[in-house]
């Protein structure tokens, strides 16, 4: 018998896969724990409209995601910090400073944890950081230190 699984089955497979099993098991587990549904045109249909249109969704935040790094490219956040003498910073700039105010700055909203610092930035001047916008893109940004 051909199942459509709502839900991923550790020894059976993932989410939306089609599997066979035998009439016993369709029947006795996997019918009744609605893991998963039985194959027959309408839900294999369903599923083929599911997957295209998560597809679609998946494009349009791919598509997004291109579009926010293209933005972030040109864009220069400065932030100011308190420094001694001879440049010696107060501290470092950490990554919810730099998400608040690149917010306030352009009016980019972005999370903290998609920012990658290669260090803490504690000295004055620009650094290059990576933001991880999409498991495909990856966007720059520039971070101008001052006091």
């Amino acid at each position: 018998m051909k199942i459509i699984l709502q839900q991923d089955e550790k020894k059976l497979g993932k989410k939306g896969d089609i599997v066979e099993v035998s009439e016993g098991f369709a029947r006795n587990y996997i019918l009744p724990k609605k893991i998963g549904v039985e194959a027959t045109p309408a839900n294999m249909n369903d599923l083929k409209l599911r997957k295209a249109n998560n597809a679609k969704i998946a494009q349009e935040q791919l598509d997004a995601a291109k579009a926010l790094a293209e933005r972030l490219e040109s864009r220069i956040v400065e932030i100011k910090i308190k420094a001694g003498e001879g440049g010696k910073t107060f501290g470092s700039v950490s990554a919810k400073e730099i998400s608040t105010a690149l917010k306030e700055q352009h009016g980019i909203e972005i999370d903290k944890k998609k920012l990658q610092l290669p260090e803490a930035l504690k000295a004055l001047g620009s650094y290059e950081i990576s933001v991880r916008l999409h498991p495909q893109v990856t966007g720059k940004m520039t971070v101008k230190v001052t006091t």
